[in-house]
């Protein structure tokens, strides 16, 4: 496939997370070196005048948008209102400013939650806003959609670059390992260290393990992107996920295994399980060339020796 294009300016948003540290490795992967990052220390993407004025002070060419607030299904379910006026407002300014400064190329990522909860499966990207979301992370879910909105409008209005690419769960390297507010994968892989350590006879996971869910290296997104970029006329709303999917109880087997972990794995059933289902139809950007490469074994293996080393 033709990569980006090396002479261009990259400013890649929210560059520390797992998703933007990604596409930083991979833009450089690429001999794109010319990139632009801003921690929230310095830059508060929240802030709509800060984020006009750093835009146009840097004048990158592409912006690609990876800063967001996150969380599992615990942290969306007790913190609605920061989730949804967080990610509503990092989107909108950083749309808006690379609107108004003339940016011409923004590429935003969302989350395969933007669909609704009992869509079917796999999931196509025409089945957005045509029932309701999953309760759960809804508040994040209403964000992305805006951002994706607004770009796909932004298009249409002014004729601008603006697409979005929706992955499905992402996992890799850098990875957020709190013990409350993280994602599946990495509250198993600390869960089962710990568990190990402590020589724990078993290990209590939420829900009843039947949930399917699909599960995609974050340097697999990352090369997703990169493609996308390289099209001069990308689809404006495109899946990217792995293209197969496992049981919540499946990947805890597997984590347990990848971790050396031997004892009893039980389920609390009055803990919530959200979505039954969620597999994404990725063979719109498929059939533009990309494909995964990075097999869930492989990706969880290499995610455990990153959690070991930030430990």
């Amino acid at each position: 496939m033709n990569g980006p294009a090396p002479e261009k300016k990259y400013y890649v948003a929210g560059h520390r997370g797992m998703v933007g540290s990604a596409l930083c490795r991979a833009l450089a992967a690429a001999g794109c070196e010319n990139q632009l990052t801003a921690t929230s220390a310095g830059l508060d993407l929240r802030d709509q005048r800060a984020t006009r004025e750093f835009v146009a002070e840097h004048r990158p060419d592409v912006i690609l948008i990876a800063a967001a607030k996150v969380g599992g299904i615990h942290a969306n379910n007790t913190y609605p209102a920061d989730f949804l006026y967080d990610n509503l407002m990092i989107a909108s300014n950083l749309i808006q400013a690379a609107h108004e400064t003339g940016v011409e190329r923004v590429l935003f990522l969302g989350s395969s939650c933007i669909y609704p909860k009992f869509a079917p499966q796999p999931i196509r990207e025409e089945s957005l806003l045509t029932s309701a979301l999953e309760p759960t992370n809804e508040a994040y879910a209403i964000a992305k959609i805006a951002g994706l909105k607004l770009c796909e409008f932004y298009r249409r209005q002014h004729g601008r670059l603006f697409h979005s690419a929706m992955p499905c769960n992402l996992y890799g390297l850098g990875d957020n390992y709190h013990p409350e507010n993280s994602h599946v994968i990495p509250a198993l892989i600390r869960r089962f260290h710990e568990a190990k350590l402590a020589q724990a006879p078993s290990v209590t996971m939420w829900g009843t393990g039947t949930p399917r869910r699909e599960f995609l290296f974050a340097d697999d997104l990352a090369e997703a992107c990169l493609h996308l970029l390289s099209l001069a006329d990308p689809p404006s709303l495109v899946n990217v996920g792995a293209g197969c999917d496992v049981t919540i109880r499946e990947l805890a087997d597997l984590v347990a295994r990848t971790v050396g972990y031997g004892g009893e794995i039980l389920n609390d059933t009055s803990k919530p399980d959200g979505t039954p289902r969620k597999l994404m139809d990725s063979s719109l950007i498929a059939s533009l060339g990309w494909k995964v490469t990075t097999p869930l074994e492989e990706g969880l293996r290499v995610a455990y020796q990153d959690f070991l080393q930030s430990a």
